[in-house]
């Protein structure tokens, strides 16, 4: 039997090329679900394209003009909050791929879990958010959880094999971003066309910000803490500008496996999706002549000042990368609307920090609420800024 694909977030840049996994392997995968923000157009062409049995577009403006569309396919469209999580419990779902931005995608991923479906997650603010809540619901269902993030893909994949071996540390590559090198003098000034530019991937826009500002691999560190159950001492991050090294493991013998690969988010994604097969793929090959230099350096944690405060946020524990996430995501937003500098970005987030309560062991409910909290104090503190 085909396995069968619901995709939360179709029509961004992991929603699409995931689509482009599943395009080229008909006898094996289908799409039972597609969901989207506002993107109604796009998600149009895909339904129509893979013909689900259910669509969702979240923006309810869209949801008569989307409706009207599919109405000859005999696709259901939906259009709230209730049906974005009701969608992924459905009986024609085999696994989840959540590739929706930031908070959002954070209860469809429990139902999900809940309704007993495999995830391939490529939406880390769920784990930032909520690790330990999210890791304990599914050894409880017993669901699994596929990294979908290029360099947890990599740590999964040099994990293959080594259940009985303990690990010492990880090591997650970062590009470096754009602004690798440059000093906060020259970062007060950049704006966001610079910002977009990420020079090894092609990713939306809050997630190249969050690449600029190193804040991604802030998220990835705690995301990594609670897929592979390790402790931030083991958790090591080094900058590495050409991508090609996605990520390594060290275990206790001193030995390290590293995952290798050109920059191409299809290969994770369909190493989730059909774990633990590998399938054929005309995907580009490394040529190791091609890149006869590799390099490595120390990430600078003073220029780049959201590193460190997601290692603080994760030595902290509680709530506290809850409210480095939402603060996060509405300084980012702020910035994409030059409402505030890139490095507003951290202040707004290092003072979310401090005047947001600690909870130290929260409840679902307890992250609803610090979300929340946080979101309208950081917005507070932006407007006092413009």
């Amino acid at each position: 039997m085909k396995k069968r694909v619901a995709i939360l977030g179709s029509t961004g840049s992991i929603g699409t090329q995931a689509l482009e996994v599943i395009a080229a392997h008909p006898d094996i995968f289908s799409v039972s679900v597609l969901t989207a923000g506002g993107n109604a157009d796009l998600l149009i062409e895909q339904a129509v394209k893979f013909k689900p049995e259910e669509v969702v577009i979240c923006n309810e403006a869209h949801y008569e003009r989307v409706k009207a569309a599919l109405f000859p396919f005999n696709i259901k469209v939906y259009s709230s909050a209730s049906a974005l999580v009701s969608v992924v419990e459905s009986d024609h779902v085999d696994v989840v791929l959540t590739a929706m931005v930031g908070y959002a995608g954070l209860l469809p991923t429990i139902h999900a879990i809940k309704a007993g479906k495999d995830i391939a997650l490529a939406n880390k603010e769920t784990l930032v958010v909520a690790g330990e809540l999210i890791t304990a619901l599914a050894k409880q269902y017993n669901v699994r959880i596929y990294p979908v993030d290029s360099e947890h893909s990599a740590i999964f994949q040099c994990l293959a094999g080594e259940q009985d071996n303990a690990i010492e540390k990880i090591i997650l590559t970062a590009s470096g971003g754009p602004f690798r090198g440059k000093d906060r003098a020259f970062l007060a000034n950049v704006t966001k066309a610079q910002a977009l530019k990420h020079p090894n991937w092609s990713m939306g826009a809050k997630i190249t910000i969050d690449s600029a500002t190193l804040m991604n691999k802030g998220l990835e560190v705690i995301e990594a803490k609670w897929l592979f159950d390790l402790n931030a001492s083991q958790i090591d991050v080094v900058v590495h500008p050409q991508s090609i090294v996605h990520s390594l493991v060290q275990f206790e013998d001193g030995s390290i496996k590293a995952q290798m690969g050109l920059p191409d988010m299809k290969l994770p994604i369909q190493y989730a999706l059909y774990y633990p097969q590998r399938l054929k793929s005309d995907f580009p090959r490394f040529n190791f002549i091609d890149y006869p230099s590799l390099t490595f350096e120390q990430p600078d944690l003073e220029t780049f000042r959201n590193l460190a405060i997601a290692y603080e946020a994760l030595e902290k524990g509680g709530n506290a990368a809850c409210i480095v996430n939402a603060a996060n995501e509405i300084a980012v937003d702020a910035f994409l609307h030059d409402k505030i500098g890139f490095l507003d970005i951290s202040d707004v987030i290092v003072e979310s920090l401090a005047k947001i309560a600690f909870i130290g062991n929260p409840s679902i409910e307890d992250y609803v609420q610090t979300n929340e909290a946080t979101r309208r104090y950081a917005s507070e503190m932006i407007q006092v800024k413009v």
